[in-house]
């Protein structure tokens, strides 16, 4: 057991959670690239994780808060800290009265919209095959196809940097596209309670089976990849500005600009983390050469030590 997180992964097998240490982070990201992290813990309950937390707070040591990994990209060289992963222990989805759905933060989107449909409730078909957990979604107002988590959203419980728990409404969350005020303070969202309507169980499946199927047709999904690289610019299309700059296809050494959605970067075979850094800054400035516009990434890349950036 490594000495340097010994307290904190006593405190974790304490609270039932699975430990492991130099775990491979490609297996937990969907990139599929990253080197290991010194200790990863399947985190139990919403109680361990604020205790884990208040832990880390307390002896200064570096953590991160993992979901799906859908959006993130993991140094080569790995994480030098604690990885706390919202997963299967932690995905229970529920129906509240009103039309009402609470969920953990471990649950993926799509079983909520599975369980929405389910109970012919309507609103959240845009969420359907997003390919991340409910936790991540409200962290960054996750959308598509011209809907966004807060459009549905109530509130959610979370965990301040310090272990505080507390739940926070929409007007707390400071709401915009691809943000929360979260993205600032470093909370960790639990669980959270999204308002839906009462619909037509045939039409809502029919409207997921539709946005499925611009999915499959339209985004390169058969590749590894983190969803859309960059946000939108106001007034632009991410895609289309990178297409017009000549990128499509565009490659370093496995990553490469997809030729099915120019707003992707896929890994097409044996990329590595620098692969795909290098290739985002080389859109970066091949666009803002040519189409004058600035492109900010919407993947979060986490380096192997504090300071490094993407």
């Amino acid at each position: 057991m490594n000495d340097k997180y010994f307290d904190m992964i006593t405190l974790a097998l304490k609270y039932g959670c699975e430990v492991r240490e130099r775990e491979p982070l490609s297996a937990h990201c969907t990139f599929r690239v990253g080197g290991d992290c010194d200790v990863f813990i399947e985190v139990s309950s919403a109680e361990a994780l604020k205790e884990l937390v208040c832990l880390a707070y307390e002896q200064n040591v570096r953590y991160f808060v993992l979901g799906n990994g859908s959006n993130v990209l993991f140094s080569d060289e790995g994480y030098e800290g604690v990885i706390l992963h919202i997963g299967q222990r932690m995905n229970r989805i529920s129906l509240l009265d009103g039309g009402r759905v609470y969920a953990e933060a471990g649950a993926s989107l799509s079983r909520v919209c599975t369980f929405a449909l389910e109970n012919s409730l309507t609103g959240l078909e845009f969420a359907y095959g997003i390919p991340g957990y409910v936790g991540g979604a409200v962290f960054m107002n996750a959308g598509a196809y011209g809907g966004e988590i807060k459009d549905v959203f109530v509130s959610a419980d979370i965990i301040t940097e310090d272990g505080e728990q507390l739940t926070l409404d929409l007007s707390d969350m400071e709401m915009s596209y691809r943000y929360s005020k979260l993205m600032i303070n470093g909370s960790i969202v639990t669980s959270a309670v999204f308002k839906l309507q009462s619909g037509d169980k045939a039409e809502i499946k029919a409207k997921m089976d539709e946005l499925m199927g611009k999915r499959k047709a339209k985004q390169p999904i058969e590749y590894p990849s983190a969803g859309s690289t960059f946000k939108r610019p106001e007034g632009y299309y991410a895609g289309a500005l990178i297409e017009q700059s000549g990128l499509r296809g565009y490659s370093v050494g496995g990553a490469c600009v997809s030729e099915k959605h120019c707003g992707f970067v896929i890994n097409k075979g044996g990329a590595t983390a620098r692969d795909i850094r290098t290739l985002i800054k080389d859109v970066q400035r091949i666009v803002q050469e040519k189409q004058g516009v600035s492109m900010e990434p919407e993947v979060r890349y986490i380096p192997v030590r504090e300071g490094d950036s993407l």
